[in-house]
């Protein structure tokens, strides 16, 4: 393990820097892919300095939450290899199993630890309907992410809540 440390080297800190952004886009992408999929009436939508959310009236279901969670790790994962281990890699690193699958596990660790916290949250505590939009939408809010509602959201808010989409914000 010690040869490690002295066989690994950037061969461009641009490269590198494209790696990781790659990294990023790629990751939050199949996120995005998978939320897409999700086939329930959409409320909204956010973008903030986390990434791009999607908000939903209704809990979704098991294999949507596990389907979120893995799909998004496993192009982590396969990101983190090629990036890494091929001949696109603009780190050079040395070629051991244990270096590859520690790496790899790292990557997807760094990655999707807070998607699978959440999806264990969801199935142990799960929340549907308002109670489920208002958490969402104070999480987004603390993370200062951008919330925008379609025009079915600012019905529902109106409907269920007696307020705009503003008032609901600024009532938050």
């Amino acid at each position: 393990m010690s040869n490690t440390l002295y066989t690994m080297h950037a061969a461009n800190l641009v490269g590198l820097v494209i790696f990781f952004i790659t990294w990023v886009v790629l990751f939050k992408s199949a996120h995005l892919l998978i939320r897409l999929l999700h086939r329930d009436p959409l409320i909204g939508w956010a973008i903030g300095p986390l990434g791009f959310s999607i908000l939903f009236l209704r809990k979704p279901s098991v294999l949507y939450l596990w389907l979120d969670t893995l799909i998004p790790a496993l192009v982590s994962g396969f990101v983190v290899y090629i990036g890494l281990f091929t001949t696109f890699a603009s780190v050079k690193v040395l070629h051991s199993i244990w270096v590859e699958g520690l790496t790899v596990v790292a990557g997807i660790a760094l990655s999707s630890t807070s998607d699978l916290l959440n999806t264990v949250r969801d199935l142990r505590y799960p929340l549907w309907g308002e109670a489920r939009l208002l958490r969402c939408i104070q999480g987004l809010r603390a993370s200062w992410a951008q919330i925008h509602f379609t025009t079915f959201g600012s019905s529902y808010l109106n409907d269920h809540f007696g307020a705009s989409p503003a008032e609901l914000l600024q009532a938050l």
